[in-house]
Protein backbone atom coordinates (compact mmCIF):
# COMPACT_ATOMS: atom_id res chain seq x y z
CA UNK A 1 0.00 0.00 0.00
CA UNK A 2 1.55 3.28 -0.67
CA UNK A 3 1.53 5.59 2.00
CA UNK A 4 0.83 9.53 1.13
CA UNK A 5 2.83 12.08 3.22
CA UNK A 6 0.58 12.36 6.00
CA UNK A 7 0.49 8.08 6.03
CA UNK A 8 4.32 8.46 5.86
CA UNK A 9 4.27 11.30 9.61
CA UNK A 10 1.35 9.06 10.99
CA UNK A 11 3.89 6.22 10.67
CA UNK A 12 6.35 7.86 12.34
CA UNK A 13 4.53 8.46 15.26
CA UNK A 14 4.36 4.75 16.34
CA UNK A 15 7.89 4.70 16.55
CA UNK A 16 9.89 5.38 19.74
CA UNK A 17 13.60 5.78 18.28
CA UNK A 18 16.07 7.44 21.37
CA UNK A 19 17.02 10.94 19.44
CA UNK A 20 18.97 13.49 20.34
CA UNK A 21 19.29 17.65 18.71
CA UNK A 22 20.99 19.98 20.26
CA UNK A 23 21.37 18.77 23.71
CA UNK A 24 16.91 17.65 23.56
CA UNK A 25 15.76 14.15 23.83
CA UNK A 26 13.23 13.98 21.55
CA UNK A 27 9.91 12.52 21.91
CA UNK A 28 8.35 12.29 19.03
CA UNK A 29 10.12 13.20 15.52
CA UNK A 30 7.30 13.48 13.63
CA UNK A 31 6.16 16.43 15.44
CA UNK A 32 9.73 17.88 16.33
CA UNK A 33 10.00 21.47 14.86
CA UNK A 34 13.81 21.25 14.49
CA UNK A 35 13.41 18.04 12.26
CA UNK A 36 10.05 18.96 10.47
CA UNK A 37 11.94 20.31 7.05
CA UNK A 38 13.57 16.76 6.86
CA UNK A 39 10.02 15.23 7.44
CA UNK A 40 8.08 17.49 5.05
CA UNK A 41 11.30 16.40 2.32
CA UNK A 42 10.71 12.78 2.96
CA UNK A 43 6.86 13.16 2.69
CA UNK A 44 7.30 15.22 -0.64
CA UNK A 45 8.01 11.33 -2.23
CA UNK A 46 4.71 10.05 -0.66
CA UNK A 47 2.73 12.84 -1.99
CA UNK A 48 4.06 12.77 -5.60
CA UNK A 49 3.61 9.05 -5.79
CA UNK A 50 -0.23 9.42 -5.14
CA UNK A 51 -0.43 12.28 -8.23
CA UNK A 52 -1.95 10.93 -11.53
CA UNK A 53 0.81 13.15 -13.45
CA UNK A 54 3.74 11.45 -11.86
CA UNK A 55 2.59 7.87 -11.34
CA UNK A 56 4.94 6.55 -13.89
CA UNK A 57 7.89 7.95 -12.36
CA UNK A 58 6.85 7.76 -9.02
CA UNK A 59 5.91 4.22 -8.87
CA UNK A 60 7.11 0.50 -10.48
CA UNK A 61 5.30 -2.56 -10.83
CA UNK A 62 7.61 -5.38 -9.00
CA UNK A 63 7.70 -8.68 -11.33
CA UNK A 64 4.30 -10.24 -9.44
CA UNK A 65 2.65 -6.93 -10.58
CA UNK A 66 2.32 -4.89 -7.08
CA UNK A 67 1.94 -1.65 -7.61
CA UNK A 68 5.32 -0.11 -5.62
CA UNK A 69 7.27 3.10 -4.51
CA UNK A 70 9.93 3.57 -7.23
CA UNK A 71 12.13 4.53 -4.22
CA UNK A 72 11.93 0.93 -3.43
CA UNK A 73 11.58 -0.60 -6.71
CA UNK A 74 14.61 -3.07 -7.68
CA UNK A 75 15.85 -1.83 -11.77
CA UNK A 76 15.16 -4.55 -14.41
CA UNK A 77 15.34 -2.18 -17.25
CA UNK A 78 17.06 1.05 -18.75
CA UNK A 79 13.39 2.52 -18.48
CA UNK A 80 13.31 1.71 -14.76
CA UNK A 81 16.80 3.59 -14.83
CA UNK A 82 15.58 6.73 -16.68
CA UNK A 83 12.10 6.81 -14.84
CA UNK A 84 14.45 6.79 -11.39
CA UNK A 85 16.45 9.35 -12.72
CA UNK A 86 13.49 11.62 -13.42
CA UNK A 87 12.15 10.69 -10.13
CA UNK A 88 14.85 11.51 -8.22
CA UNK A 89 14.72 15.20 -10.00
CA UNK A 90 11.55 15.72 -9.54
CA UNK A 91 11.24 15.52 -5.98
CA UNK A 92 14.67 16.85 -5.37
CA UNK A 93 13.57 20.06 -7.30
CA UNK A 94 10.43 20.39 -5.21
CA UNK A 95 12.52 19.74 -1.55
CA UNK A 96 16.31 20.30 -2.24
CA UNK A 97 16.95 17.13 -1.37
CA UNK A 98 14.68 14.01 -1.04
CA UNK A 99 17.08 11.56 0.76
CA UNK A 100 14.82 8.89 -0.30
CA UNK A 101 16.61 7.60 -2.72
CA UNK A 102 18.91 6.18 -0.81
CA UNK A 103 16.76 3.24 0.30
CA UNK A 104 16.21 2.45 -3.71
CA UNK A 105 19.90 2.27 -4.17
CA UNK A 106 20.58 0.36 -1.07
CA UNK A 107 18.23 -2.29 -2.45
CA UNK A 108 19.34 -2.38 -5.84
CA UNK A 109 23.37 -2.81 -4.42
CA UNK A 110 22.02 -5.64 -1.72
CA UNK A 111 19.99 -7.52 -4.41
CA UNK A 112 23.49 -7.71 -6.51
CA UNK A 113 25.49 -8.73 -3.48
CA UNK A 114 23.59 -11.14 -1.67
CA UNK A 115 23.02 -13.16 -4.93
CA UNK A 116 26.74 -13.11 -5.42
CA UNK A 117 27.36 -14.50 -1.79
CA UNK A 118 24.78 -17.54 -2.40
CA UNK A 119 26.65 -18.61 -5.35
CA UNK A 120 29.97 -18.28 -3.73
CA UNK A 121 29.02 -19.60 -0.43
CA UNK A 122 25.57 -21.62 -0.52
CA UNK A 123 24.03 -19.21 1.48
CA UNK A 124 20.50 -18.01 1.75
CA UNK A 125 20.83 -14.62 1.86
CA UNK A 126 19.13 -13.36 -1.45
CA UNK A 127 15.91 -15.07 -0.03
CA UNK A 128 16.15 -13.40 3.35
CA UNK A 129 16.41 -10.14 1.62
CA UNK A 130 13.86 -10.62 -0.82
CA UNK A 131 11.87 -11.59 2.19
CA UNK A 132 12.37 -8.43 3.91
CA UNK A 133 12.23 -5.90 0.79
CA UNK A 134 8.88 -7.64 0.04
CA UNK A 135 7.86 -5.79 3.24
CA UNK A 136 9.81 -2.49 2.81
CA UNK A 137 7.59 -2.68 -0.71
CA UNK A 138 4.39 -3.69 1.38
CA UNK A 139 4.63 -1.41 3.95
CA UNK A 140 5.88 2.03 1.80
CA UNK A 141 8.49 1.79 4.06
CA UNK A 142 11.86 4.81 4.41
CA UNK A 143 15.49 3.43 4.89
CA UNK A 144 18.03 4.98 6.37
CA UNK A 145 21.54 3.80 4.46
CA UNK A 146 24.24 2.87 7.68
CA UNK A 147 27.08 2.64 5.46
CA UNK A 148 29.52 5.81 6.57
CA UNK A 149 31.86 4.27 9.54
CA UNK A 150 33.46 7.13 11.73
CA UNK A 151 36.46 5.44 11.05
CA UNK A 152 38.78 6.67 13.51
CA UNK A 153 42.25 6.75 12.46
CA UNK A 154 41.63 7.44 8.64
CA UNK A 155 45.66 5.20 8.01
CA UNK A 156 44.47 2.48 10.24
CA UNK A 157 42.87 -0.49 8.48
CA UNK A 158 39.68 -1.41 10.58
CA UNK A 159 40.85 -4.71 12.36
CA UNK A 160 43.44 -2.01 13.61
CA UNK A 161 41.78 0.81 15.52
CA UNK A 162 42.39 1.31 19.05
CA UNK A 163 38.56 1.87 19.26
CA UNK A 164 36.98 -1.31 17.57
CA UNK A 165 33.36 0.77 18.07
CA UNK A 166 35.01 3.27 15.60
CA UNK A 167 33.26 0.69 12.72
CA UNK A 168 30.03 -1.59 13.07
CA UNK A 169 31.10 -5.48 13.53
CA UNK A 170 30.03 -8.68 14.52
CA UNK A 171 30.21 -8.47 18.26
CA UNK A 172 28.71 -11.58 18.94
CA UNK A 173 27.44 -14.72 16.76
CA UNK A 174 24.49 -16.39 18.33
CA UNK A 175 22.18 -19.48 16.84
CA UNK A 176 19.37 -17.15 16.06
CA UNK A 177 21.63 -14.17 15.24
CA UNK A 178 23.74 -11.75 15.51
CA UNK A 179 24.68 -8.96 17.90
CA UNK A 180 26.24 -5.54 16.77
CA UNK A 181 28.65 -2.83 17.81
CA UNK A 182 30.00 0.26 16.59
CA UNK A 183 28.79 3.89 15.12
CA UNK A 184 27.94 5.15 11.47
CA UNK A 185 28.85 8.31 11.35
CA UNK A 186 26.86 10.00 8.57
CA UNK A 187 23.47 8.94 8.18
CA UNK A 188 21.31 10.91 6.10
CA UNK A 189 17.56 11.15 7.73
CA UNK A 190 18.57 9.35 10.88
CA UNK A 191 15.97 10.45 13.37
CA UNK A 192 12.86 10.06 10.72
CA UNK A 193 13.27 6.83 8.67
CA UNK A 194 11.82 3.40 9.44
CA UNK A 195 14.97 1.06 9.79
CA UNK A 196 18.30 1.34 9.64
CA UNK A 197 20.16 -0.57 6.52
CA UNK A 198 23.45 -1.35 7.99
CA UNK A 199 26.46 -1.97 5.11
CA UNK A 200 30.00 -2.04 5.20
CA UNK A 201 32.23 1.26 3.96
CA UNK A 202 34.34 0.04 2.57
CA UNK A 203 36.14 -3.70 0.92
CA UNK A 204 37.17 -5.52 4.17
CA UNK A 205 39.98 -8.55 4.15
CA UNK A 206 39.81 -12.20 5.37
CA UNK A 207 41.04 -11.09 8.60
CA UNK A 208 38.76 -8.12 9.54
CA UNK A 209 35.25 -10.30 8.50
CA UNK A 210 33.65 -9.24 11.33
CA UNK A 211 33.08 -5.86 9.52
CA UNK A 212 31.64 -7.26 6.68
CA UNK A 213 28.19 -7.15 7.93
CA UNK A 214 25.04 -6.17 6.20
CA UNK A 215 21.71 -5.95 8.09
CA UNK A 216 18.41 -4.17 8.83
CA UNK A 217 17.48 -2.86 11.75
CA UNK A 218 14.47 -1.11 13.27
CA UNK A 219 15.16 2.62 14.23
CA UNK A 220 14.01 2.35 17.65
CA UNK A 221 15.57 -1.39 18.72
CA UNK A 222 17.09 -1.49 21.40
CA UNK A 223 20.88 -0.46 21.88
CA UNK A 224 20.36 2.09 18.68
CA UNK A 225 21.22 6.09 19.88
CA UNK A 226 20.62 8.63 17.08
CA UNK A 227 22.52 11.76 17.82
CA UNK A 228 21.73 14.68 15.22
CA UNK A 229 21.45 17.74 14.29
CA UNK A 230 18.45 20.15 12.90
CA UNK A 231 16.97 19.88 9.11
CA UNK A 232 17.36 22.64 7.64
CA UNK A 233 17.06 26.30 9.14
CA UNK A 234 13.82 25.39 10.92
CA UNK A 235 11.76 28.69 12.70
CA UNK A 236 14.01 31.25 11.08
CA UNK A 237 12.47 33.92 9.22
CA UNK A 238 14.51 34.18 6.02
CA UNK A 239 15.07 30.57 5.16
CA UNK A 240 12.05 31.07 2.88
CA UNK A 241 13.49 27.27 1.36
CA UNK A 242 14.97 25.46 4.19
CA UNK A 243 12.95 26.68 6.82
CA UNK A 244 10.24 24.33 5.13
CA UNK A 245 12.79 21.55 3.64
CA UNK A 246 15.89 20.31 5.18
CA UNK A 247 17.99 17.39 6.07
CA UNK A 248 19.07 16.26 9.32
CA UNK A 249 21.74 13.51 9.62
CA UNK A 250 22.92 11.75 12.55
CA UNK A 251 25.87 9.99 14.57
CA UNK A 252 24.09 6.26 15.04
CA UNK A 253 25.53 4.29 18.00
CA UNK A 254 24.80 0.54 17.92
CA UNK A 255 25.41 -0.69 21.31
CA UNK A 256 25.35 -4.43 21.25
CA UNK A 257 21.91 -4.07 19.17
CA UNK A 258 20.83 -8.24 18.49
CA UNK A 259 20.01 -8.86 14.80
CA UNK A 260 17.63 -11.83 13.81
CA UNK A 261 19.37 -14.24 11.35
CA UNK A 262 15.90 -13.22 9.42
CA UNK A 263 17.60 -9.64 8.68
CA UNK A 264 20.70 -10.46 8.60
CA UNK A 265 21.87 -9.97 4.67
CA UNK A 266 25.81 -10.58 4.92
CA UNK A 267 27.86 -11.73 8.06
CA UNK A 268 31.51 -12.02 7.12
CA UNK A 269 31.17 -12.57 3.10
CA UNK A 270 34.32 -10.41 2.22
CA UNK A 271 34.24 -10.86 -1.32
CA UNK A 272 29.92 -10.17 -1.34
CA UNK A 273 30.81 -7.07 0.90
CA UNK A 274 33.04 -5.67 -1.78
CA UNK A 275 30.45 -6.04 -4.07
CA UNK A 276 28.23 -4.11 -2.15
CA UNK A 277 30.15 -1.10 -1.21
CA UNK A 278 30.83 -0.43 -5.00
CA UNK A 279 27.76 -1.35 -6.35
CA UNK A 280 25.98 0.73 -4.28
CA UNK A 281 28.12 3.43 -4.74
CA UNK A 282 27.01 3.25 -8.60
CA UNK A 283 23.26 3.02 -7.99
CA UNK A 284 23.95 6.11 -5.56
CA UNK A 285 26.12 8.48 -7.83
CA UNK A 286 23.46 7.40 -10.23
CA UNK A 287 20.50 9.14 -8.19
CA UNK A 288 22.60 12.12 -7.02
CA UNK A 289 22.90 13.39 -10.42
CA UNK A 290 19.53 13.83 -10.53
CA UNK A 291 18.88 15.04 -7.45
CA UNK A 292 21.66 18.08 -7.87
CA UNK A 293 20.36 18.73 -11.53
CA UNK A 294 16.59 19.19 -9.23
CA UNK A 295 18.57 21.35 -7.31
CA UNK A 296 20.05 23.18 -10.40
CA UNK A 297 16.50 23.78 -11.53
CA UNK A 298 15.79 25.85 -8.48
CA UNK A 299 18.94 27.59 -9.08
CA UNK A 300 17.93 28.27 -13.12
CA UNK A 301 14.44 29.32 -11.86
CA UNK A 302 15.49 31.45 -9.06
CA UNK A 303 18.54 33.26 -10.89
CA UNK A 304 15.74 33.79 -13.99
CA UNK A 305 13.01 35.52 -11.62
CA UNK A 306 15.60 37.28 -10.02
CA UNK A 307 17.18 39.00 -13.38
CA UNK A 308 13.57 39.37 -14.31
CA UNK A 309 12.86 41.34 -10.51
CA UNK A 310 15.98 43.59 -11.18
CA UNK A 311 15.20 44.76 -14.62
CA UNK A 312 17.27 42.67 -16.52
CA UNK A 313 16.08 41.00 -19.58
CA UNK A 314 18.82 38.18 -20.95
CA UNK A 315 17.67 38.24 -24.53
CA UNK A 316 18.99 42.07 -24.48
CA UNK A 317 21.93 42.08 -21.29
CA UNK A 318 24.49 39.14 -23.09
CA UNK A 319 26.15 38.92 -19.63
CA UNK A 320 22.88 37.84 -17.94
CA UNK A 321 21.99 35.60 -20.83
CA UNK A 322 25.65 33.75 -20.98
CA UNK A 323 25.61 33.32 -16.74
CA UNK A 324 22.54 31.43 -17.01
CA UNK A 325 23.04 29.28 -20.44
CA UNK A 326 26.58 28.19 -18.51
CA UNK A 327 23.93 27.20 -15.57
CA UNK A 328 22.01 25.54 -17.52
CA UNK A 329 24.97 24.06 -19.57
CA UNK A 330 26.40 22.39 -16.24
CA UNK A 331 23.21 21.28 -14.84
CA UNK A 332 22.07 19.40 -17.98
CA UNK A 333 25.62 18.45 -18.79
CA UNK A 334 25.98 16.11 -15.52
CA UNK A 335 22.17 14.98 -16.27
CA UNK A 336 23.22 14.02 -19.59
CA UNK A 337 26.13 11.74 -17.41
CA UNK A 338 22.99 9.73 -15.86
CA UNK A 339 21.52 9.56 -18.98
CA UNK A 340 24.03 7.62 -20.54
CA UNK A 341 24.32 5.68 -17.78
CA UNK A 342 20.79 4.48 -18.10
CA UNK A 343 21.15 4.13 -21.71
CA UNK A 344 24.63 2.16 -21.20
CA UNK A 345 23.68 0.27 -18.71
CA UNK A 346 24.31 -3.79 -17.92
CA UNK A 347 22.37 -6.50 -16.41
CA UNK A 348 23.41 -7.85 -13.48
CA UNK A 349 24.00 -11.48 -12.50
CA UNK A 350 21.21 -10.80 -9.89
CA UNK A 351 18.83 -9.69 -12.57
CA UNK A 352 19.12 -5.84 -11.99
CA UNK A 353 20.38 -2.88 -14.51
CA UNK A 354 23.51 -1.62 -13.65
CA UNK A 355 23.73 1.50 -14.77
CA UNK A 356 27.50 2.01 -16.18
CA UNK A 357 29.98 2.87 -13.87
CA UNK A 358 31.77 5.33 -16.18
CA UNK A 359 29.29 7.51 -16.82
CA UNK A 360 27.59 7.53 -12.94
CA UNK A 361 30.78 8.28 -11.94
CA UNK A 362 31.70 10.94 -14.28
CA UNK A 363 28.42 12.54 -13.33
CA UNK A 364 28.83 12.83 -9.90
CA UNK A 365 32.48 13.74 -9.65
CA UNK A 366 31.31 17.07 -12.09
CA UNK A 367 28.30 17.64 -9.95
CA UNK A 368 30.42 17.61 -7.15
CA UNK A 369 33.14 20.38 -8.50
CA UNK A 370 30.68 22.05 -10.21
CA UNK A 371 28.08 22.59 -7.65
CA UNK A 372 30.45 25.69 -6.67
CA UNK A 373 30.40 27.39 -10.20
CA UNK A 374 26.43 26.89 -10.05
CA UNK A 375 26.41 29.09 -6.40
CA UNK A 376 28.52 31.24 -8.40
CA UNK A 377 26.80 31.87 -11.55
CA UNK A 378 23.62 32.27 -9.24
CA UNK A 379 25.38 34.77 -7.18
CA UNK A 380 26.78 36.65 -10.66
CA UNK A 381 23.02 36.66 -12.30
CA UNK A 382 21.38 37.83 -8.97
CA UNK A 383 23.44 40.33 -7.72
CA UNK A 384 25.19 41.20 -3.95
CA UNK A 385 21.17 42.30 -2.55
CA UNK A 386 20.94 38.80 -1.85
CA UNK A 387 23.34 38.72 0.85
CA UNK A 388 23.09 42.89 2.08
CA UNK A 389 19.33 42.83 2.67
CA UNK A 390 17.91 44.06 6.05
CA UNK A 391 16.41 41.11 8.16
CA UNK A 392 12.98 39.75 6.99
CA UNK A 393 11.57 41.59 10.05
CA UNK A 394 12.17 44.95 8.43
CA UNK A 395 9.95 43.93 5.74
CA UNK A 396 6.86 44.43 8.65
CA UNK A 397 8.25 46.97 10.55
CA UNK A 398 5.56 49.96 9.85
CA UNK A 399 8.74 52.81 10.38
CA UNK A 400 10.86 50.94 7.89
CA UNK A 401 8.37 48.87 5.04
CA UNK A 402 7.50 51.76 3.21
CA UNK A 403 10.74 52.90 2.75
CA UNK A 404 12.29 49.55 2.01
CA UNK A 405 9.39 48.76 -0.40
CA UNK A 406 9.97 52.17 -2.33
CA UNK A 407 13.73 51.98 -2.84
CA UNK A 408 14.39 47.82 -3.59
CA UNK A 409 11.77 47.96 -6.02
CA UNK A 410 13.65 46.68 -9.28
CA UNK A 411 10.90 46.42 -12.41
CA UNK A 412 8.16 49.15 -11.74
CA UNK A 413 5.76 46.62 -12.27
CA UNK A 414 7.09 43.93 -9.92
CA UNK A 415 6.35 44.99 -5.71
CA UNK A 416 9.80 45.34 -4.23
CA UNK A 417 8.03 42.20 -1.43
CA UNK A 418 8.33 39.91 -4.36
CA UNK A 419 11.88 40.97 -5.42
CA UNK A 420 13.28 40.73 -1.53
CA UNK A 421 11.77 37.07 -1.49
CA UNK A 422 13.69 35.76 -4.21
CA UNK A 423 16.39 37.15 -3.06
CA UNK A 424 16.20 35.62 0.46
CA UNK A 425 15.82 32.14 -1.39
CA UNK A 426 19.06 32.76 -3.14
CA UNK A 427 20.53 33.66 -0.34
CA UNK A 428 19.14 30.90 1.70
CA UNK A 429 19.83 27.80 -1.04
CA UNK A 430 23.58 29.29 -1.81
CA UNK A 431 24.98 32.08 0.55
CA UNK A 432 23.62 30.61 4.32
CA UNK A 433 24.98 28.06 6.44
CA UNK A 434 22.44 25.81 4.51
CA UNK A 435 23.89 26.57 0.95
CA UNK A 436 27.11 25.84 2.06
CA UNK A 437 25.37 22.76 3.47
CA UNK A 438 24.27 21.76 0.10
CA UNK A 439 28.18 22.28 -1.43
CA UNK A 440 29.30 20.20 1.14
CA UNK A 441 26.89 17.20 0.99
CA UNK A 442 27.31 17.39 -3.20
CA UNK A 443 31.40 17.77 -2.99
CA UNK A 444 31.57 14.61 -0.80
CA UNK A 445 27.69 12.90 -0.61
CA UNK A 446 28.04 9.16 -2.22
CA UNK A 447 31.86 9.58 -2.00
CA UNK A 448 34.53 11.93 -2.24
CA UNK A 449 35.74 12.85 -5.67
CA UNK A 450 39.02 10.90 -5.16
CA UNK A 451 36.23 8.04 -5.12
CA UNK A 452 34.62 8.74 -8.53
CA UNK A 453 38.28 9.46 -10.24
CA UNK A 454 39.22 5.99 -8.73
CA UNK A 455 36.28 4.44 -10.44
CA UNK A 456 36.56 6.36 -13.35
CA UNK A 457 40.06 4.95 -13.40
CA UNK A 458 39.36 1.18 -13.48
CA UNK A 459 35.93 1.00 -15.05
CA UNK A 460 36.84 2.99 -18.69
CA UNK A 461 38.52 1.10 -21.35
CA UNK A 462 41.81 2.86 -21.59
CA UNK A 463 43.42 0.00 -23.63
CA UNK A 464 40.65 0.12 -26.19
CA UNK A 465 41.53 3.84 -27.10
CA UNK A 466 45.89 2.94 -26.65
CA UNK A 467 44.75 0.72 -28.99
CA UNK A 468 43.27 2.31 -31.44
CA UNK A 469 46.61 4.74 -31.39
CA UNK A 470 48.47 2.15 -31.91
CA UNK A 471 47.07 0.55 -35.14
CA UNK A 472 46.69 4.37 -36.33
CA UNK A 473 50.58 4.86 -35.92
CA UNK A 474 51.05 1.69 -37.49
CA UNK A 475 49.24 1.89 -40.56
CA UNK A 476 50.73 5.56 -40.97
CA UNK A 477 54.25 5.47 -39.86
CA UNK A 478 55.11 1.66 -39.79
CA UNK A 479 54.82 1.55 -43.63
CA UNK A 480 57.32 4.54 -44.04
CA UNK A 481 60.13 3.01 -41.65
CA UNK A 482 59.85 6.18 -38.64
CA UNK A 483 58.28 3.71 -36.26
CA UNK A 484 59.18 0.01 -35.79
CA UNK A 485 55.95 -1.18 -33.21
CA UNK A 486 58.00 -3.46 -30.69
CA UNK A 487 54.53 -5.29 -30.10
CA UNK A 488 55.69 -9.03 -30.76
CA UNK A 489 54.63 -10.58 -34.40
CA UNK A 490 53.82 -6.89 -35.76
CA UNK A 491 58.24 -6.77 -36.90
CA UNK A 492 59.22 -9.81 -35.75
CA UNK A 493 58.25 -12.74 -33.41
CA UNK A 494 59.94 -11.25 -30.42
CA UNK A 495 59.43 -7.57 -30.46
CA UNK A 496 61.66 -4.77 -30.80
CA UNK A 497 64.43 -4.20 -28.10
CA UNK A 498 64.74 -0.04 -27.44
CA UNK A 499 68.78 -0.46 -26.86
CA UNK A 500 68.92 -1.77 -30.26
CA UNK A 501 66.68 0.05 -32.00
CA UNK A 502 67.92 3.17 -30.57
CA UNK A 503 71.89 2.71 -32.23
CA UNK A 504 70.48 1.42 -35.25
CA UNK A 505 70.91 3.87 -38.33
CA UNK A 506 68.23 5.90 -39.52
CA UNK A 507 67.57 5.77 -43.52
CA UNK A 508 69.39 8.43 -45.25
CA UNK A 509 71.72 9.35 -42.52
Amino acid sequence: MLLSGEGYRESLRRLRPRVFVDGRRIESVADEPSLAPGVNAIAVTYDFAQRPEHEHVMTARTPAGELVSRMTAINETSADLLHKLEAVRLVCRESGCAQRYLTHDAANGIHQATFQADADHGTDYHARFAAYLDRVQREDLTLGIAMTDAKGDRSKRPAAQSNRDSYVHIAERRPDGIVIRGTKAIVTGAPYVHEFMVMPCRTMTAAEADFAVCCAVPVDAPGVTIIARPAGRPGEAAAKFSGKYGQSTGVVVFDDVFVPHERVFLAGEVEAGGLLTTAYATHHRHSCIAARAGFGDLLIGASALMAEANGLDPERHSHIRASLVDLITTTEGFYACGVAASVYAQRDPSGVLMPDPVFSNIGKLLLATKIYDMHRLAHEVSGGLIVSLPGPDEDHNPETQAVLGDVLRGRDDIPAAQRLEVARLIEDITASHQGAWYSVISLHGGGSPEAMKREIWRNYPLPEKREVVERLLERGVVDTGERVSSQPGRCCPAGCDATVRADAQLPGA
